[in-house]
């Protein structure tokens, strides 16, 4: 497929599309007016919600047995206005 772009009075959509030969799922995009200004956002997948989550309750000074103690983290459902997760 190839890059598209929509835009409307009220929203924008971009449309990406992957390199020949690229696979895997989408870990990170950046956006903003100017490559000076670039905003990073990370897709919604269980690597990056486990991350995220174990940055937030377990900062860098932790020990590796408390980090190993944390409940395994599944992303089942993401959409606009809500994401659903599940703790093992």
């Amino acid at each position: 497929p190839e890059t598209s772009i929509s835009v409307l009075s009220h929203n924008t959509a971009i449309g990406l599309a992957k390199a020949p030969g690229s696979t895997g799922l989408w870990e990170k995009f950046h956006f903003g007016l100017n490559a000076s200004a670039l905003q990073e956002r990370l897709f919604v997948s269980e690597e990056n919600v486990d991350g995220f989550l174990g940055t937030v309750l377990c900062p860098s000074f932790c020990s590796q047995s408390a980090q190993e103690s944390w409940p395994s983290i599944e992303a089942l459902d993401a959409s606009e206005d809500r994401i659903q997760i599940r703790l093992k």
